[in-house]
C-alpha cells in the first residue's frame, strides 16, 4: 500500500491517492441510507476483519491526484460523496481530499475503522466510526481516545457476529455514555448473526440504537461497486 508510483516521485503525499473505484449508488448504511451518493473507495487496510466484504480493496488501485478524483466525482453529478476503504485514513492525502470535497459544496462522510486518529478529519465531514468487535478479530487495534473526538453528528457502528458481541458492544455502550455523545448504530454480520434476533435482543435491553441492515446487498446482493 506504502510503495511509489515512479510517475509520482517526488510528489507531497496529500497530491495523490491509491483509489481502487469511484461508483455512485444508493447509501446502504449509516443515517444517509437510500440516498444516491458517489463512493471513493481508497486502496489499502491495515486490518483483516473475518467478516470483511471488500478485501478486494486491500491492493491494487490506481494512483489518481486530488484534482482527477474531484473531476470524476463531479462528473458523477451527487451531492452525497462517502470516503471509504479498505480504510480511508491510511493515506494522508484522504484528509485533504474530504476537505476539497467539502469546499466543493458536497455533503461529505467518512467510513473509518475506528483504529486510527480521526481528530485532523475536516469538522464539516460526518465521521462514521466502525469500532471492532470480538467477532471481528480485530478487538485489540480499536483506538477509543477517538470517542472524546465525536459530536452529534458523528455515528458509531458496531457490526455483531454473536450474541456475545452484543453482550459486549451493550458494555462498551454503557461504558463510554455512547448514545449521548451519537448516533449508534448496530448491523448484523452478513451470514454470521441472524437480523431478527440482534433485533430482539435491542428491543428487550430498550437500547437507544439504531439497527440496520446493508441496503445495498439487499438490492444488488455481494456486487462489488454497488
Amino acid at each position: 500500500m506504502n510503495s511509489i508510483d515512479p510517475r509520482h516521485r517526488g510528489e507531497p503525499d496529500e497530491a495523490r491517492l491509491r483509489i481502487t473505484e469511484i461508483f455512485y449508488s444508493l447509501q446502504g448504511e449509516s443515517n444517509t441510507m437510500g440516498f444516491p451518493t458517489v463512493f471513493v473507495r481508497l486502496t489499502g487496510c491495515p486490518l483483516r476483519c473475518g467478516y470483511c466484504d471488500t478485501a478486494y480493496a486491500f491492493k491494487g488501485g490506481e494512483w489518481l491526484s486530488r484534482a482527477e478524483v474531484l473531476k470524476r466525482v463531479m462528473d458523477l453529478g451527487a451531492h452525497h460523496v462517502t470516503v471509504t476503504g479498505g480504510e480511508p485514513l491510511a493515506q494522508q492525502a484522504s484528509l485533504v481530499l474530504m476537505s476539497d470535497l467539502c469546499d466543493a459544496g458536497h455533503l461529505v462522510s467518512l467510513e473509518t475503522s475506528g483504529t486510527l486518529d480521526i481528530s485532523a478529519v475536516d469538522s464539516r465531514v460526518l465521521r462514521v466510526v466502525d469500532i471492532k468487535t470480538p467477532g471481528s478479530g480485530e478487538e485489540n487495534k480499536n483506538f477509543y481516545r477517538n470517542i472524546d473526538y465525536l459530536n452529534q453528528k458523528d455515528q458509531v457502528k458496531f457490526v455483531i457476529c454473536s450474541e456475545q458481541d452484543y453482550l459486549w458492544v451493550r458494555e462498551i455502550i454503557r461504558k463510554y455514555a455512547l448514545t449521548t455523545r451519537c448516533e449508534v448504530l448496530m448491523s448484523p454480520a452478513k451470514g454470521l448473526q441472524n437480523g431478527t434476533a440482534l433485533a430482539e435482543w435491542i428491543l428487550g435491553d430498550h437500547l437507544r440504537v439504531r439497527f440496520q441492515i446493508q441496503l445495498h446487498k439487499y438490492l444488488w446482493g455481494d456486487t462489488p461497486g454497488k
